[in-house]
């Protein structure tokens, strides 16, 4: 017998060496914050995600979590994603279902080189409810490696097939569903019946698959408008295509290959041509537009963005001038408190939207202002005779997360003002099912950097970040469809290098740490990806936005 520390209870249970989890399990788990109950989906095991068939076979600590943890929500979505495309599979076999995108309403599916009729999203959508009904398990075995790709072949599934052989490994895990195999890189849901909630919506050439809403899981996530982020994301789907790089079996074969010098260099003069193209529309415009804004959410690269658009307004003979928007924070007893009673300076309420508007409105009418300095240390602005004026060829250029946000300055004439959105919107996939987490990309950019620049330990990024992420929903992500232009900051090399300064930093977070499953979930993704030589990296210019994480920039 073996001892088994059950978290959700506080009990020790005497188990036999094999014993599944899942028979430990409460049917659900009371999230501590809201009090809402959800239904058990996965457990953390010593703190590491694993399938509720885990067997055990020495001394444990477990915690069984729902779609209220992370880790539970992203079993929910991986299952989800293997039910629609075994849906798809059953009622068009002779067409390849591929899932491209996260969108605000879902993820973007569609099927490889045609169009989904609304007749065909409404069969699929009753396919999907007909296994659900079933309640089909999800089966995991282990296989040869060169099996499972000779599998994935057979289904017309390249790219999963190209990732398995890139990884040069003997072995893999595949998941089975009704005598279909397939692999979503993680941890399922037991069964098909589990997946209740979740809709398919029209859009473009195929549909969003819709999830639960993370505030009412008997809901799905609401509709919103995603025309621009959808644009930028095919826009940069076909760069990648015109690279050859589509997936990261492709990206690890060019690198293994010898090419990532090469490769950094054709992403960078993408990149300056793409900030150019941003500068142009302004200066086609400059006798109305005297201020762009550029907001963007954590570590998207608003700060290098906002530096080459003013470098690239120069070019054009523009003087850019810039302001930061954190100088006109208000006195801390008049910041705003969030719902665990502490300062929510991410809160529009957190700024001087009054005296801003003033100064505003006085630049655009060729009034002199004196700009605040805040001293965040004893938290309030000071004036200290730093003074400026817009001149006849200037434009301000201000960066901060409410630039999108129309509340920010409602007294400013709106038409005198430019907004841009910068985020990191990979194209980039695992496979033709699985899409890369433009979360987790800025999430390993943002650690990179904090423990570099500000000496924040990797156990401290990862345990703030859902606070981060609850502030970009709240009051950046409604406000994308905002912008004028929307740039994307994401390079194709970027996740090699990442590997090579996240790995390590990953590694030192301890078992025993609440951080321990997200560091060992980003530490099996990077497993995926090759990693870039310091050599490379050394390619990178000076004026890279991978210099602000990194290091090095001359900006």
């Amino acid at each position: 017998m073996i001892d088994i520390f059950c978290v959700n209870d506080g009990k020790h249970y005497p188990v036999e060496e094999g014993y599944q989890v899942a028979a430990l399990a409460p049917e659900t788990v009371t999230d501590p914050k809201s009090g809402k109950i959800y239904p058990v989906l996965a457990a953390l095991v010593d703190h590491k995600l694993k399938s509720l068939d885990y067997q055990v076979f020495s001394p444990h600590q477990v915690e069984f979590i729902g779609y209220n943890h992370p880790d539970g929500k992203r079993s929910y979505l991986r299952s989800l994603s293997f039910l629609a495309q075994r849906a798809a599979r059953n009622l068009f076999p002779d067409k390849v279902f591929k899932i491209n995108h996260s969108l605000p309403s879902g993820m973007y599916c569609k099927f490889r080189g045609c169009r989904i009729t609304d007749e065909e999203i409404l069969r699929l959508r009753e396919e999907m409810r007909r296994l659900v009904s079933a309640d089909i398990p999800f089966v995991q075995v282990r296989m040869v490696a060169s099996d499972a790709e000779e599998l994935y072949k057979a289904q017309n599934q390249p790219l999963k097939a190209e990732l398995q052989h890139s990884l040069g490994r003997y072995s893999c895990r595949v998941y089975w569903l009704d005598g279909v195999p397939d692999t979503f890189y993680g941890p399922l849901v037991p069964s098909t019946g589990y997946l209740k909630v979740f809709d398919l919506m029209p859009f473009h050439h195929g549909f969003c698959l819709q999830y639960p809403s993370d505030e009412d899981i008997t809901r799905t996530i609401p509709r919103q408008k995603q025309i621009k982020l959808t644009n930028t994301l095919k826009d940069y789907g076909y760069w990648c295509k015109t690279t050859g790089i589509v997936s990261v079996g492709a990206l690890n074969h060019k690198l293994l290959e010898g090419g990532a010098v090469e490769l950094i260099n054709l992403c960078e003069a993408r990149q300056e041509r793409k900030y150019a193209e941003v500068a142009d529309k302004i200066y086609a415009e400059r006798e109305r537009l005297r201020i762009v804004f550029i907001a963007g959410p954590s570590s998207s690269g608003k700060t290098s963005s906002s530096l080459r658009v003013a470098q690239q307004l120069k070019v054009l003979g523009m003087n850019p001038k810039v302001i930061e928007l954190d100088n006109y924070f208000v006195s801390r007893e008049r910041t705003p408190l969030d719902e665990d009673g502490n300062y929510d300076f991410e809160a529009l309420e957190a700024m001087d939207l009054e005296l801003l508007g003033q100064h505003l409105n006085a630049l655009l009418a060729g009034e002199e202002i004196e700009i605040p300095r805040y001293d965040f240390k004893q938290g309030r602005p000071f004036f200290e005779g730093n003074k400026m004026r817009l001149e006849e060829n200037d434009v301000l250029v201000m960066e901060g997360i409410h630039a999108l946000d129309p509340a920010m300055v409602p007294s400013v004439d709106q038409s005198r003002i430019y907004r841009v959105y910068a985020s990191a919107l990979t194209s980039l996939k695992l496979d033709e099912n699985c899409c890369i987490s433009t979360t987790d990309n800025r999430l390993l950019r943002r650690m990179v950097r904090d423990n570099r620049v500000r000496g924040i330990s990797p156990e401290d990024t990862l345990l703030r970040w859902p606070s981060v992420r609850r502030g970009e929903n709240r009051y950046i992500f409604p406000f994308q469809e905002n912008a004028d232009a929307q740039f994307n900051s994401a390079l194709l090399y970027e996740l090699p290098m990442l590997k090579y300064y996240a790995e390590p930093l990953l590694l030192r977070i301890r078992p025993d740490s609440a951080a321990y499953a997200d560091a060992c979930r980003l530490l099996k993704f990077l497993g995926y990806i090759v990693a870039l030589q310091p050599s490379e990296i050394a390619a990178i210019p000076p004026t890279s936005i991978m210099r602000e994480f990194i290091g090095g920039q001359t900006l």
